[in-house]
């Protein structure tokens, strides 16, 4: 898929490339009354210098989110410190992000990926969280059979999970093949959570889950719960949450790894998909204009 068209495209989904990008983008989502989760991209790095200039990068952005006083914490992804290269120096990275957060304030949510690093983001969320530090959060995705159980190994924590439906290619011995399925699992990981006192981001543009999450968060107070899209997905909708007077968390990425990212959400949305195929074939058949 050519970069430029995927580029073009996307735009509406990411920031930009800067953190000065983030900064106008989640200023100007708090002045609509949005809050924001700031996310470096970059995923599964192969030197620990990169690894390294990831969490730089995300140092930089707590500085900014506090200097500037956004309403906005920070989403991390753990392979972008080096999850898969060098465990320890993943733990490492996390802590001095998450102990920078909490001096200013600030949390930090450890993003969920693919299924081979699924262990190993709880089981480092875990030793954060029996650290001492309250400022942080992890995500859990309906798609993959196990979630229920996730859930029940996580009660003790009372933990503050953003709640997903999971978007990485899994074989059906682990994830639900059925969208319904994943739309029933949803909705029991969101009743286990809720009933076991979690804080929960319920973050989905699924209109039939999002109607059916905010029947079950009805009786909780307004700060007991958010909801969650992503940058240019729904603005309309997520603008009527917002006038009914929900917290609303707008996921905002930015960096030069767009590519990837695109990619990913651009699978997610045929109609979208359908743009790149056209755009394409315009571009590679002499004389097409339409």
């Amino acid at each position: 898929m050519p970069r430029s068209i995927v580029q073009r495209l996307s735009a509406p989904y990411i920031a930009g490339p800067t953190l000065d990008d983030a900064r106008r983008v989640v200023a100007k989502l708090n002045r609509e009354g949005k809050l924001a989760t700031v996310d470096v991209l970059g995923e599964e790095v192969v030197r620990p210098a990169e690894a390294e200039a990831v969490a730089s990068a995300y140092h930089a952005a707590l500085d900014a989110i506090a200097a500037d006083r956004l309403d906005a914490n920070v989403s991390v992804k753990l392979t972008a410190l080096g999850l898969e290269l060098d465990r320890d120096l993943c733990r490492s990275l996390l802590a001095t992000v998450v102990a920078d957060a909490a001096a200013r304030g600030i949390f930090v949510r450890i993003d969920m990926e693919h299924s081979a690093v699924t262990d190993d983001t709880l089981l480092l969320y875990r030793e954060l969280r029996e650290a001492g530090r309250e400022n942080v959060g992890v995500v859990l995705q309906s798609y993959l059979r196990r979630t229920l159980a996730d859930v029940g190994d996580l009660a003790d924590l009372r933990p503050n999970v953003r709640l997903c439906k999971g978007i990485y290619v899994e074989p059906p011995s682990i994830a639900f093949p059925g969208r319904q399925q994943v739309r029933d699992n949803f909705l029991l990981a969101l009743d286990a959570l809720l009933e076991g006192g979690s804080y929960v981001a319920v973050a989905t543009h699924d209109e039939w889950l999002l109607e059916r999450a905010v029947e079950r968060v009805a009786p909780l107070a307004r700060e007991q719960y958010e909801l969650q899209m992503l940058l240019g997905v729904r603005p309309e909708r997520a603008a009527e949450l917002v006038a009914e007077g929900r917290r609303l968390r707008v996921y905002v990425p930015y960096g030069n790894r767009w590519y990837e990212y695109s990619l990913r959400r651009l699978q997610e949305n045929p109609a979208v998909a359908g743009m790149v195929a056209k755009a394409t074939v315009l571009r590679l058949v002499p004389g097409r204009s339409s």
